[in-house]
């Protein structure tokens, strides 16, 4: 019942208690009500320790015994203290999270930062579902530390990383200290390339055609374009421009022969084929074609890229790839 005990007790709680499922944009600094503390195994068995050495001596009356149990204790509350500062403030930043392919190990960067005048030790870190932290650093006052945490992408899309937990038990190992964190982050999974994928079909076939284009004759220089392969640069002219009087890059033009501008076309690929094979397919023509320099214009569903090279013409495509069917962006032509 939602007026019952449990209730009560989430109500009371809810108000300072961070919520499981919310993202955290931006910096997160773990103050006091995001930073947990609990005895560890060895912090229990102590406890007992402690237990024992207070009734022995009760029973016998040694002054020594209590002596002992209750610096034993002042040391256990020394650690509890230590341990929590040695978590606490610290401001988490989340960094780069690059695109990857199918079946790949997906990266997180996560910048832990430590401002204060504090050194921090044995910061663990990891997703909360991994029993046993993998990353641990030590972050000395005024230095941050990156960590990368790593999963493995199980299908195209974007993929958002699950809870990662920060803990630690420096000094003494008797108490545990941890926060949890969800950064607003997450990896864009490319199909994965098919293996043994026929190869590109530059005479026309399935999955393409061919429209004169012009890349055999060369006929000057011109102002670099966006897309111009790094092959196509005229690394010659480049090297006499002088940039303190706006020297620019130039490319090599090429104009009439019988040269081909290869167009992809993910109707054109047999619709009995699988879906996730069709887009593996495009993946692997994508990657071939840049591969071999070889411009090429890019069709998916209502999708149309002009022919083109280069880092920037690939991403669009692979990412149009990724998202198509899911939803995930207006690269998605379903």
């Amino acid at each position: 019942m939602a007026g019952g005990p449990r209730g009560r007790l989430r109500r009371a709680t809810g108000a300072w208690l961070p919520r499981a499922g919310k993202l955290d944009a931006g910096e997160v600094v773990l103050r006091q009500r995001r930073v947990f503390i609990l005895p560890t195994r060895a912090g229990l068995g102590f406890a007992l320790l402690l237990m024992v050495l207070l009734i022995g001596s009760i029973n016998y009356a040694l002054g020594l015994g209590f002596g002992l149990t209750f610096l034993a204790l002042s040391c256990a509350l020394v650690d509890m203290v230590a341990t929590y500062r040695n978590l606490a403030h610290l401001a988490l930043q989340q960094g780069r999270a690059a695109p990857v392919f199918a079946g790949q190990e997906a990266q997180f960067e996560l910048l832990v930062f430590n401002r204060t005048r504090l050194a921090r030790y044995a910061i663990r870190a990891d997703f909360a579902e991994v029993a046993e932290p993998r990353h641990v650093a030590d972050i000395l006052p005024g230095t941050h530390a990156v960590l990368t945490l790593s999963v493995p992408s199980l299908q195209r899309g974007w993929l958002a990383p699950a809870r990662i937990k920060l803990s630690t038990r420096f000094p003494l190992g008797l108490f545990n200290a941890w926060s949890y964190w969800r950064p607003a982050m997450r990896v864009l999974v490319y199909p994965r390339p098919e293996d043994g994928a026929p190869p590109l079909p530059l005479g026309g076939g399935s999955g393409s055609s061919l429209r004169a284009s012009g890349h055999d004759d060369f006929a000057g220089v011109r102002n670099y374009q966006a897309g111009d392969s790094p092959r196509q640069l005229a690394w010659r002219q480049i090297a006499r421009l002088d940039p303190s009087i706006g020297g620019a890059l130039v490319s090599k033009h090429f104009e009439g022969g019988g040269g081909d501008e290869l167009v992809l076309d993910f109707d054109a690929i047999p619709a009995t084929l699988d879906l996730e094979l069709r887009l593996s397919r495009m993946t692997r023509w994508v990657l071939e074609a840049e591969g071999r320099a070889l411009p090429y214009a890019f069709r998916l569903g209502a999708l149309r890229f002009d022919a083109a090279l280069g880092a920037a013409h690939q991403a669009a495509c692979l990412r149009a790839l990724a998202l198509y069917g899911t939803g995930g962006g207006s690269e998605d032509a379903a």
